[in-house]
């Protein structure tokens, strides 16, 4: 009875017509454009095919913020049969003035097959067919980039053939 009672509840803004709740707003943080060298393909395991993609460089810039990738970094990937990219990206960023921060990525990609085949064939495809979306998690011992470890983000990605460019966004 108090579970129905506490459902009744909850619904009933909603099912009266009251106006469905405010999105949080997201806030630009940095755009990202990481070099990439060409797959390591492991091989096919149970859930697809394992790749590894090393990051060997690049770049990024924000409001106030800005520095280079550093290279020692992957993506652990697992592309399944149909193309769905599970992604699993680890590396470190230093800013100009010398602050390290260690970043883990998260995140899915997939288009339609024939651009997913093209995609991981190192071709280049229109990045508005291909859903590229991350979820970073970021660790720093640097004071001033606190506010790294203290939010939500999301990353929107684009794939090409020798870089990657990822643009990061704070859920406010």
């Amino acid at each position: 009875m108090i579970r129905l009672t506490l459902a009744l509840l909850l619904l009933t803004p909603l099912a009266i017509g009251a106006q469905a709740p405010t999105p949080p707003k997201l806030v630009f943080a940095f755009e990202l454009h990481a070099e990439v060298a060409p797959p390591l393909v492991v091989g096919d395991i149970a859930a697809g095919t394992r790749r590894i993609v090393q990051i060997t460089g690049g770049t990024f810039e924000g409001p106030g913020f800005k520095g280079r990738v550093l290279p020692g970094g992957a993506d652990w990937q697992v592309i399944h049969p149909d193309g769905f990219s599970e992604l699993d990206t680890r590396y470190t960023i230093q800013t100009d003035t010398g602050k390290t921060v260690y970043v883990q990525n998260a995140g899915i990609r997939h288009a339609a097959p024939e651009v997913m085949k093209q995609l991981l064939a190192g071709q280049p495809v229109d990045p508005a067919l291909v859903y590229f979306r991350t979820i970073p998690k970021f660790e720093t011992a640097a004071p001033e980039l606190q506010w790294l470890t203290r939010a939500v983000f999301i990353g929107v990605g684009q794939r090409n053939p020798s870089d990657v460019l990822i643009r990061f966004w704070r859920v406010e």
